[in-house]
C-alpha cells in the first residue's frame, strides 16, 4: 500500500440534528479537532423531524460554543452528507457513538456513504464515559418536565431551552 508522502489538509464533517447540541457532541468535536486540520461541523436541516430549535438557532447554539477554536466551522446543510463532505474536501465523516444500539444504524450510513464514495471514510468516535447516557431528545424530555440538565448541555444552550419554553414553544 502507498503512502502520501505531500501535505495534504485534512477535513473532517461532523454532521448531526444538534437540536440542541449537548456537552457530549462538544466532547466528541473538540476531540475530532485535534486531529483534523479543519471540522466542518454540519447541522442538518432535518425539517421532517420537527426540531425544537430551527437551523439557524442551532447553528447559532454551536457556533456560541465551538467560536474560540479556529479550525472548526458549523454550517448548516439540506443535502447528501456525502455531497457536504465532497463539497468541502472531506476526507472523512465523524459519527460519535454512545452505545451499540447506536453502531447499527450508523454502520448502515457509513456502508451507504462508501457506496457513494470509497474515497471518503466513516470514524467513529466513541462517547466519553460521562456522555454515554446523553442524546437531545433525552435532555429536551427531561427539561420539559422541570429535571436538571445541568452539566449536560453548555450554560447557552441553557438558557436557550429556558427561552423557549417561556414563550410557550415547547416543540
Amino acid at each position: 500500500m502507498s503512502q502520501d508522502k505531500g501535505y495534504r489538509l485534512k477535513v473532517a464533517v461532523c454532521p448531526g440534528s444538534f437540536d440542541p447540541v449537548t456537552n457530549g457532541h462538544l466532547d466528541v468535536i473538540i476531540r475530532t479537532a485535534k486531529h483534523f486540520d479543519r471540522v466542518v461541523v454540519a447541522v442538518a436541516a432535518n425539517p421532517e423531524k420537527c426540531p425544537f430549535f430551527d437551523v439557524s438557532e442551532r447553528v447559532e447554539m454551536v457556533v456560541e460554543c465551538l467560536g474560540d477554536y479556529d479550525n472548526i466551522e458549523v454550517i448548516s446543510f439540506d443535502s447528501l452528507l456525502i455531497d457536504l463532505a465532497r463539497k468541502y474536501g472531506s476526507c472523512a465523516i465523524i459519527k460519535g457513538l454512545r452505545a451499540m444500539s447506536d453502531f447499527e444504524f450508523e454502520f448502515q450510513m457509513a456502508q451507504m456513504n462508501r457506496q457513494m464514495d470509497e474515497n471518503i471514510e466513516t470514524f467513529f468516535v466513541m462517547a466519553s464515559p460521562e456522555y454515554t447516557f446523553v442524546s437531545s431528545s433525552g435532555i429536551k424530555e427531561v427539561f420539559k418536565y422541570g429535571g436538571s440538565i445541568k452539566g449536560l448541555v453548555p450554560e447557552n444552550v441553557e438558557r436557550r431551552l429556558k427561552e423557549k419554553l417561556k414563550r410557550g414553544k415547547s416543540g
